[in-house]
């Protein structure tokens, strides 16, 4: 199957995601495709509620280079450092919309490799941003649901045009 990147606007991005009960062949295929999609898309890090799949699946890869490929199912962050900082942010599916936010700058986070082993990752920097921002879709919030309200409305015009990239 062919999946492809959807923007806001579509319900699954503001849904929280299902948790993933059995790593067979079939979330293997949706790995595998959530990476191609990242890639071609020039992304580092896709949530599966990004190609229209309601699945606790993330990939991320930072340098964007397919040398640190890292898949997560049914991620969580278990705990936070007090330390936060504030960071541009973008998304692939609210394209050429980038704002600040604050968000821990350490995380560590525990979730399911797809060979089906528990890993925990302690996260730090770039690292744990894009970690948070993808564990942040799989609960139906976008990084502008963290910014100020009135940040949020100066991009009411581009917010409507991103709508209407999910009817191609």
């Amino acid at each position: 199957m062919s999946y492809r990147l959807v923007y806001y606007g579509n319900a699954t991005l503001a849904s929280a995601a299902e948790k993933v009960k059995n790593i067979d062949d079939n979330i293997i295929n949706i790995i595998d495709n959530m990476f191609e999609v990242m890639y071609k898309e020039k992304g580092i890090g896709l949530a599966a509620p990004q190609i229209e799949l309601n699945k606790r699946i993330i990939v991320v890869d930072t340098n964007g280079e397919m040398r640190n490929k890292i898949a997560l199912i049914n991620p969580e962050i278990v705990s936070f450092s007090d330390t936060a900082a504030l960071y541009e942010e973008g998304c692939l599916s609210l394209p050429g919309i980038n704002a600040d936010v604050v968000r821990p700058t350490e995380i560590l986070v525990k979730g399911i490799a797809p060979s089906g082993n528990i890993v925990e990752y302690e996260a730090s920097g770039l690292f744990a941003r894009v970690l948070q921002h993808e564990i942040d879709h799989l609960d139906g919030i976008l990084f502008i649901d963290k910014i100020e309200k009135y940040m949020k409305n100066e991009f009411r015009a581009e917010l409507k045009r991103i709508k209407k990239l999910n009817k191609r």
